[in-house]
């Protein structure tokens, strides 16, 4: 009998020392290295959202850029808040 307790002991003393905490430490840094790349579709649509908000800034630019010739003094006008 203490030869089978024995057995079945020490394996487990050895896979919950040395298998169980390698094996959650690879488990969890490949999810979160799944999780944490981007899907093509989704990089392709970051750099359309990158671009446009690029040539939101350059219209923003121009249009303050017209509203100081015209206008000079808009900045200081309050708007009513």
């Amino acid at each position: 009998m203490d030869g089978i307790v024995v057995a079945f002991f020490v394996p487990s003393v050895i896979f919950m020392v040395f298998v169980a905490p390698a094996w959650i430490f690879l488990h969890y840094r490949s999810r979160g290295h799944a999780q944490g790349a981007l899907s093509e579709s989704e990089r392709a649509d970051l750099e359309t959202l990158a671009l446009q908000a690029e040539r939101m800034l350059e219209r923003i630019d121009t249009l303050e850029a017209i509203l100081d010739a015209e206008t000079p003094d808009w900045r200081k006008q309050d708007s009513g808040r």
